[in-house]
């Protein structure tokens, strides 16, 4: 771990502890992390084995579900029992503590080409949710960003996108950040918490080719970003206004998918792997790559938000 400050006041917080793994699970592109503080556990994913897991931590319970499906992004409800999630191509319910339940679509954009998919995606503060379309092939620039209200209401913003990851906010809500990751860019847009819009797109970060390329991220209780690098081992803390990196956790695995706070005092990290993509031999040298991960910090992060419904 490497760590130099741009800013007086930001510097890359310290570890307690070493790098852990939670979960010796290979899978081909875990995903998907949300920590619940009702039940005092985490959920995560495997997009492509269309597979929910949830850990809870007090006593290492792990269970999981099966879709029929990609799965690729959860948050919890506010007003009512479970999950809101995004499947292959829409929004849906789900309710993992009721014997037998199934998805219950909410939404599916008319807009999308059946070529993608719904990928990574998360709450902002007033409980609409964010999520992001792809190519499936993740070559051509279909993806969208669309914002999901709890009303009904579905809107469709950023276009253009061959990978969608993201997207996170400022400490302040004035700034979202957004990444596409083929081009190995962050970007930034002004943000409206009050109407939920997005403006002023600009490219904000853009990755080092031997870095690998921006993935899932979040934001910690100072506002610094922290971003997960596909090919790159590693998860990366920035300054949220510079972009400048601050330090970095390394991971015994290439492809970093995703990272996100949480635990009693919201001072882990959580960090989910992949082997998507990965040849034999390279699984070999990763044994541990798709499992999930955790680091303390002496930092907290931010508690995910509710779906507002």
């Amino acid at each position: 771990m490497t760590s130099s400050s741009p800013h007086p006041t930001l510097s890359m917080p310290a570890t307690r502890g070493e790098l852990r793994c939670l979960w010796e699970a290979p899978t081909t592109l875990g995903e998907g992390l949300c920590w619940s503080p009702r039940t005092q556990s985490l959920w995560w994913l495997d997009i492509l084995e269309h597979r929910l897991y949830r850990l809870r931590l007090a006593d290492g319970a792990r269970s999981e579900w099966q879709f029929d499906e990609e799965i690729s992004a959860v948050a919890e409800r506010r007003d009512a029992p479970g999950l809101i999630v995004t499947l292959r191509h829409g929004y849906a319910l789900f309710d993992p503590d009721t014997p037998g339940a199934r998805p219950q679509m909410l939404h599916r954009p008319k807009e999308e080409p059946a070529g993608n998919r719904f990928n990574d995606g998360k709450c902002d503060s007033a409980g609409r949710f964010w999520g992001g379309t792809m190519d499936f092939a993740c070559e051509a620039p279909t993806g969208a960003l669309y914002r999901y209200d709890a009303d009904g209401t579905c809107v469709r913003h950023a276009l253009g996108f061959a990978v969608t990851n993201g997207p996170t906010w400022s400490r302040d809500e004035r700034t979202m950040y957004f990444n596409e990751t083929v081009t190995g860019r962050v970007h930034a847009f002004d943000f409206d918490p009050l109407a939920g819009t997005i403006s002023n797109p600009r490219e904000w970060l853009r990755f080092a080719r031997r870095d690998g390329l921006p993935d899932g991220m979040t934001t910690d209780a100072a506002g610094r970003l922290w971003i997960a690098h596909w090919g790159g081992a590693c998860v990366s803390c920035h300054d949220p206004v510079s972009g400048a990196e601050l330090g970095r956790i390394e991971l015994p695995a290439a492809h970093v998918t995703n990272c996100a706070f949480g635990g009693d005092d919201m001072r882990t990290l959580f960090i989910t792997t992949a082997r998507s993509g990965m040849t034999a031999e390279q699984i070999a040298a990763q044994p541990l790559a798709g499992s999930l991960f955790a680091i303390a910090l002496d930092a907290p992060g931010l508690p995910a938000s509710l779906f507002a419904g």
